[in-house]
This record gives structure tokens, C-alpha cells and sequence, in this order.
């Protein structure tokens, strides 16, 4: 049931994130992603809305966690976890790690991307 939980919210994510990028596109003519941002930015806050009421508020709907965490935001906007996972260093007192998987995260995965790229290429 879970895995069913997560695949519906997932899909329902990905579908809100096209349906959101090609109406903002629709209004935005310029070369800034402005889209992805707003959709990244709407995910953080709405992972961070979700992680309050199943951890703290309403913890009886943590059952709904696979659906709308994982599923729904994961497929929105994977930057909403990877923010959540630098808070929760953050809270721990984890400074490096939380300064360490932030930098990583952004420098690697651009370089992975560049490379990726130049793999297809290659090809």
C-alpha cells in the first residue's frame, strides 16, 4: 500500500511541477528559470509545512508521509527533501555536514551534469 501511496503522489507531483512550469513559462519570456525557482522554492515551503504537522502537530497523519512527502513533494521538487535534510543537520548542530552536503550537493551535481552531458556527446 505504501508503494502505491507514493507512486499516486508521485505522479500527482510531477504532473503539478509540468502544470506549474508551463504556466509560469506562459507569463515569463526570459532566459532566467524563474519556474524551477518558484517551484522549488513553493516545495521547501510546502515540505516545510508538511513536516510540521506529521512530526509535531498531527503526528496521527503519518501515515499519509509516503503520499504527500515522499510521493507528492519528491516528485515536485526534490530540492524540498534536499532542504529538509539540511535543516535537520542544521537543528542537530551537524555544521560541517550541513555546509558539507550543501556545497557538495551543488558543486558535484553541476559537475555530474557537465559530465553527463559530455558522456552523451561523446556518443
Amino acid at each position: 500500500m505504501m508503494y502505491l501511496m507514493i507512486a499516486l503522489g508521485g505522479a500527482f507531483g510531477a504532473l503539478s511541477r509540468y502544470g506549474m512550469t508551463k504556466w509560469i513559462n506562459g507569463y515569463w519570456q526570459q532566459s532566467f528559470p524563474l519556474a524551477t525557482m518558484l517551484v522549488n522554492v513553493l516545495g521547501c515551503i510546502l515540505m516545510g509545512v508538511a513536516f510540521v504537522i506529521v512530526s509535531e502537530r498531527m503526528p496521527s497523519l503519518a501515515t499519509y508521509r509516503p503520499l504527500v512527502m515522499v510521493g507528492f513533494l519528491g516528485a515536485f521538487t526534490t530540492f524540498s527533501t534536499f532542504s529538509l535534510e539540511i535543516v535537520s543537520l542544521i537543528d542537530a548542530q551537524a555544521w560541517l555536514s550541513a555546509l558539507s552536503y550543501l556545497l557538495l550537493s551543488c558543486i558535484l551535481g553541476v559537475v555530474g551534469l557537465v559530465i553527463g552531458m559530455a558522456m552523451a556527446r561523446a556518443f
